[in-house]
């Protein structure tokens, strides 16, 4: 919704940031005490901030004008209750941010209401009284945005101060930043995105939000481009990026791992859970653009006589599963691959019946070796979501996804394009 439907339902009075930059202050007789130079809000609470004050330029100093002393304010300016104390110098309290300093000018993160995310830059601010209070309701988005708009004075983009989260790490006397919350509305994708189109300061503080959460957290790092988790992991401790890796689906991890630099590896290794650590030295002895080195371990693989139940019992239990997963392996009792079924398959199936009279003898395959033509055309052939991988000896070693290899068609000459079209 824009917000200048919600201020004309609300039926409010409204003003810019900007038309109030310069105006005069009044001291309630008729005599100037000096002109405004930004506006204060407090952004420290959910809803819409609150303004709490003006600071002016009077002379030579710099003094805070809180909102108690004030009987009016508008575009024409702001006019004083009669008396009271001398005003005092400005300081910045926490929680509080210069609306024209801190906000306009910049980027904030929007999310619409099917929870995709973007960045938007503030030209302006909207504030509406409010129950005699004076809100910060929204802002010019510009003349380039793409976000659901109202047209007012002329090209101005108004965007609903609901929808916007302000970067605000710049502003340390405010204590604040981007909010785990928030960001958590987004696909890890999304929020990928954001880092990789902010500046270096603007991504340090997404990813400082979402580190909150280690899951998505690790669940971001693997959506970022090999430029940007390279350069986040360089600012990290071995003991963080350990952690982080291990958190990570293995493969991605496996791929990430690989790209930091030798010397750095081994020491890093070492700090993660033995079997943790292993699976990924396991995984850099592939080639990374081979079945081996696109593969997710492990998988899901069950004997001939387990249940149809039991089977989808695994898969619950199984947090580590690709989002694509789509099939459970059948194998015999050296682990060689006998038989594959379809989670679709499986819900259609009698929950009591064994996997082997379920299942589809002599799946498809690739070794652990295959090269990426192959894989895709085997995919491709039998509509697979998930291909299973094996040794020389045919023993189940990992799955490889259709993610992955969407991952290594899509040529980057697309991503550029992509971002240019942003």
């Amino acid at each position: 919704m824009a917000v200048s439907d919600v201020a004309v339902s609300a039926q409010s009075e409204m003003v810019r940031a900007s038309a109030l930059v310069g105006a005069p202050v009044d001291d309630g007789h008729g005599g100037p005490v000096g002109r405004v130079e930004d506006l204060v809000a407090r952004l420290a609470d959910d809803g819409y901030p609150p303004v709490t004050g003006v600071l002016a330029r009077a002379g030579e100093r710099e003094v805070f004008v809180p909102v108690g002393r004030m009987a009016a304010m508008g575009s024409g300016g702001v006019m004083l209750l009669p008396g009271g104390a001398e005003l005092s110098e400005f300081e910045r309290r926490p929680g509080e941010v210069l609306l024209m300093r801190d906000v306009v000018g910049r980027q904030l993160v929007f999310i619409d209401e099917h929870h995709r995310g973007r960045l938007v830059r503030a030209s302006d601010i909207e504030l509406a009284l409010r129950g005699g209070t004076w809100v910060v309701v929204g802002i010019d988005a510009g003349p380039r945005s793409r976000w659901p708009w109202r047209r007012r004075s002329g090209s101005a983009r108004i965007v609903d101060w609901a929808h916007v989260e302000p970067f605000l790490s710049h502003v340390p006397t405010s204590r604040l930043g981007l909010r785990l919350r928030w960001l958590v509305q987004l696909h890890p994708g999304d929020v990928a995105d954001l880092v990789e189109e902010a500046s270096p300061d603007e991504a340090e503080e997404i990813i400082r939000a979402v580190s909150e959460d280690r899951d998505f957290e690790a669940d971001v790092f693997e959506e970022l481009d090999q430029e940007h988790q390279l350069e986040l992991v360089g600012k990290r401790s071995d003991q963080q990026v350990a952690d982080l890796l291990g958190k990570m689906a293995p493969d991605d991890a496996a791929d990430l791992l690989g790209e930091i630099d030798r010397a750095r590896r081994e020491p890093i290794l070492a700090l993660m859970p033995p079997a943790g650590g292993q699976r990924l030295r396991n995984l850099l002895s592939y080639n990374p653009q081979s079945a081996g080195g696109m593969m997710s371990p492990g998988g899901i693989c069950v004997p001939s006589t387990t249940s149809v139940s039991d089977a989808l019992e695994r898969i619950r239990e199984d947090r580590e599963l690709p989002e694509t997963f789509d099939s459970v392996l059948v194998v015999d009792e050296e682990g060689r691959l006998a038989a594959a079924a379809r989670l679709l398959e499986l819900l259609r199936a009698e929950p009591t019946a064994a996997m082997g009279t379920v299942a589809h003898p002599d799946p498809p395959r690739v070794r652990t070796g295959a090269d990426l033509v192959e894989v895709t055309l085997i995919m491709t052939d039998y509509n697979l979501t998930t291909l299973a991988v094996v040794d020389d000896d045919d023993r189940v070693v990992g799955v490889v996804t259709i993610d992955d290899v969407v991952e290594q068609l899509v040529p980057e000459n697309w991503r550029r394009r992509a971002e240019a079209e942003d």
